[in-house]
C-alpha cells in the first residue's frame, strides 16, 4: 500500500504551460498579457513597510474587497480574496463536491476542473459543446452538486450569452460557478447574475486583464451566504500583504486597465484575419488568446517548427483538439514574429 490516497496514487496532475527559462523567446502559450501592470502596482510594492512584512496579512484582504465592490456595483461582503483563481475553484470542489455530489461542466474547457474532481474523489460529468460552443442543453439536467462554465472559455474563446446562463441558474438546482478568468476582454459579464441568484459565484482573476500572473491574485463575486460558506474552507491568510497592496493598486487603476485591454483586443483581431489569410479556421474569440486549425496542416508539425524557432503555443494531443493550438495574443511584434513563422511553415510542412 503506497503513502497517497488510491486517487491520488492514480491521477495524472495537472499540467501548466510550459515556462522556458530563456527571455529569448515569443512566449505565446499561457496567456499571459504581453503588456506590463500598472505602474501604481510596482509604487504600491516599493511602499510596503517592513511592519507589513512582519505581522500577519488581513485574512480577507479588506481593501482589495472594497475596490473590488466598488468597480463591480456589488458590497465588500460580496467578494473574496483567493491566491489565483484556481484557489477558488479548488475551494468550490471542497465546499461543494464528493462522492455523492458530483461537478459538471461542458467540454472541451479548461483543463483543471477534472483534475480537481479527481483530488476531490467526486464524479465529473462532461458533457460535449458542438462544433460552435453553443451551451449543451443536457448540462441543466445532470443533477450536479456544482456546475462550472468558463465564460468566455478556455481553449475556444467563444463566449455564452448572459441569458443562456440565467437560464442554467434557475434551471439547477446545484451551485453554478461562472469562472470569467478571460471576461476582462469580452463585451459583457455575468455580474448581475450574482444579484439575481443565490447560487451563482463569479470567478475573477487578475493574471490576465491586470497583467500580474505571476502575482496570483483572484477573487470570487457572490452573495454572501455563499461567500461565508467558502471562507471556512478558505486557507487562513490565503493572500499576503504585498500582494493585496498590488491588487489593489492594479484594479484602482481603471484607466491603465482599459487601455491596455483595447491594446490587447486590436492585436487579437489583427491576428485572427491574418491567421485565416494564411489557412487557419478559428472561432471568433473574446479572449487574450485565438483557437486555431489549419485547413491542411496537422497541429502537432506546427507546434513543434514552432519549437524550432524559439516561438511556443499551446497544444494538446487530446480527442477533439488534438488538431488545434491555442495562441496566445501577443504584442504587435510578437504577433508579427509568429505570423511570419507560420506562412514559411504552412509552405514547407
Amino acid at each position: 500500500m503506497g503513502y497517497f490516497r488510491d486517487n491520488i496514487e492514480q491521477m495524472k496532475g495537472y499540467e501548466p504551460g510550459f515556462q522556458p527559462k530563456s527571455t529569448e523567446v515569443v512566449k505565446l502559450n499561457t496567456n499571459e498579457n504581453p503588456y506590463p501592470p500598472s505602474p501604481a502596482v510596482l509604487k504600491a510594492i516599493a511602499e510596503i513597510k517592513p511592519e507589513q512584512l512582519r505581522r500577519y496579512p488581513d485574512p480577507t484582504g479588506s481593501v482589495f474587497r472594497e475596490a473590488a465592490a466598488k468597480i463591480n456595483g456589488v458590497e465588500a461582503d460580496w467578494i473574496m480574496v483567493c491566491n489565483g483563481g484556481d484557489e477558488l475553484l479548488s475551494m468550490a470542489f471542497t465546499a461543494f463536491c464528493d462522492k455523492k455530489r458530483p461537478v459538471a461542466y461542458p467540454v472541451p474547457t479548461y483543463s483543471l476542473y477534472p483534475v480537481l474532481a479527481q483530488i476531490q474523489g467526486c464524479k465529473a460529468i462532461e458533457v460535449p459543446f458542438d462544433e460552435e460552443f453553443n451551451l449543451p442543453s443536457k448540462l441543466a439536467r445532470t443533477k450536479a452538486a456544482l456546475t462550472i462554465v468558463c465564460n468566455p472559455n478556455a481553449p475556444s474563446g467563444t463566449v455564452i450569452e448572459t441569458e443562456e446562463l440565467a437560464e442554467l441558474a434557475a434551471e439547477i438546482k446545484g451551485v453554478l460557478l461562472i469562472d470569467e478568468a478571460y471576461v476582462d476582454f469580452a463585451e459583457q459579464n455575468c455580474t448581475e447574475l450574482v444579484k439575481q441568484f443565490d447560487n451563482v459565484i463569479i470567478l475573477r482573476s487578475l493574471s490576465k486583464g491586470y497583467s500580474l500572473a505571476g502575482l496570483r491574485f483572484g477573487y470570487a463575486i457572490a452573495k454572501p451566504t455563499l461567500i461565508e460558506g467558502l471562507l471556512k474552507v478558505k486557507d487562513s491568510y490565503n493572500e499576503d500583504a504585498i500582494a493585496i497592496a498590488a491588487a489593489t493598486a492594479a484594479i484602482k487603476d481603471q484607466d491603465y486597465f482599459k487601455e491596455t485591454i483595447e491594446k490587447v483586443k486590436a492585436e487579437r483581431k489583427r491576428l485572427s484575419e491574418q491567421l485565416r489569410a494564411i489557412g487557419f479556421t478559428l472561432p471568433e474569440s473574446l479572449s487574450n488568446f485565438v483557437f486555431a486549425e489549419h485547413t491542411t496542416r496537422k497541429a502537432k508539425s506546427i507546434f513543434d517548427k514552432l519549437l524550432e524557432r524559439n516561438i511556443y503555443v499551446r497544444y494538446w494531443d487530446l480527442p477533439g483538439i488534438e488538431n488545434k493550438l491555442r495562441i496566445s495574443v501577443g504584442t504587435k511584434e510578437q504577433n508579427d514574429t509568429l505570423l511570419s513563422a507560420l506562412k514559411e511553415i504552412a509552405a514547407t510542412v
